[in-house]
């Protein structure tokens, strides 16, 4: 334990200390700037010292430098780049600098990997990476993705100090075998969407599982007090692997597991303009999260725009989960009517119009 009294880890060859409950910043860009500020210093006070986000997460690095611009070198930052060429990743970096005021980043990321960048490429996306580090401007190489043939690559490429990939309790066994392939390489491993994109509703046994792999540290993704309050209250009186755990596990693996969408959106863009990474998941979110939310005329023409597909099958093609999009979208939206018309016939219920 720290003086906080929070468990760390060392993220592999990088050398670097963090709580193995890192704060995942992603949501922070949803809420008032004042408020952002506030909640991520009360996650460093409350002992957290690693903070993940990235130049596409809104306002999420403006909010973390007004956050720890005073005391920089209490907590770990890792930023990602989703820059394509070497000028496009310098241009992101000066400017995540800028918005998280600070003259270096602990961990700088390629974001959503399609591959395993590596020196010599046309791209000169790796050598933009080292000489940001000769420089000083970040001191590791991390990469993120949501391809595990990309994950294992990296980590066994000697190239990079921090590999992120998804991983949770729904996740199937090959996946969760990249926590060996990093040990073995000494490679940090950080776990995004440890609470499958929003679909694993209860914390506590997405916590109790990852907590098992020594050197997987989770991002939690944080939006509010009572989340924190919670994260926090799982590292000081930590709960155990039970049967009711296991059980509660048990369940979601058999309803989740294997054809849901993870939320990974690199099936997009769409033709048609369909949020594809939130209607695969439509049959599973109306049960698994707040059903109002996605019961509003916005969402309904959304979940109409499905009758819209020109069945290019390009979402297809680009799922690195080799799901079968166009099916996905089809049932959701067969059930989403389904579950709309049931739910507008409740008594006391406002029809919201027709689908």
């Amino acid at each position: 334990m720290s003086a906080a009294g929070l468990e760390r880890a060392v993220l592999g060859r990088a050398g670097v200390s963090v709580t193995r409950s890192g704060f995942g910043a992603l949501p922070v860009q949803r809420i008032p700037f004042g408020d952002g500020v506030a909640l991520l210093r009360a996650a460093r006070d409350g002992g957290i010292n690693f903070f993940d986000t990235a130049r596409g997460y809104g306002d999420s690095e403006a909010k973390i430098g007004a956050a720890f611009s005073e005391a920089r070198e209490k907590v770990v930052i890792a930023s990602k780049s989703p820059g394509l060429a070497a000028e496009d990743y310098a241009g992101d970096l000066e400017e995540s600098l800028k918005q998280l005021r600070t003259d270096y980043i602990d961990i700088y990321q390629f974001h959503l990997a399609k591959k395993c960048h590596r020196p010599g490429e046309p791209d000169g996306l790796y050598e933009a990476a080292t000489a940001a580090k000769a420089s000083g401007k970040i001191r590791h190489i991390g990469l993120t993705t949501h391809r595990l043939d990309v994950a294992a690559e990296a980590a066994g490429s000697g190239l990079y100090d921090t590999v992120q990939f998804p991983l949770s309790y729904l996740s199937d066994d090959k996946d969760l075998e990249l926590a060996s392939v990093c040990r073995e390489n000494d490679v940090g491993l950080i776990a995004m969407k440890a609470l499958a994109g929003g679909l694993v509703t209860d914390a506590r046994p997405a916590w109790v599982f990852l907590r098992r792999y020594e050197n997987v540290v989770p991002i939690w993704g944080i939006q509010r007090v009572s989340e924190l309050d919670e994260f926090l209250s799982f590292e000081h009186d930590p709960p155990a692997f039970s049967e009711e755990i296991k059980s509660a596990i048990a369940r979601d693996r058999e309803d989740l597991s294997g054809n849901y969408c993870r939320g990974c959106a690199y099936c997009l863009p769409c033709p048609a303009n369909i949020e594809l990474n939130w209607v695969t998941r439509m049959t599973q979110v109306l049960r698994r999260l707040k059903t109002e939310d996605f019961l509003t005329p916005e969402w309904r023409a959304k979940m109409a725009l499905v009758d819209d597909c020109v069945h290019c099958g390009a979402c297809g093609s680009r799922c690195p989960y080799e799901l079968d999009t166009p099916t996905l979208i089809a049932e959701a939206w067969r059930d989403y009517k389904n579950f709309t018309a049931e739910w507008d016939a409740r008594p006391g219920t406002i029809c919201q119009g027709e689908l």
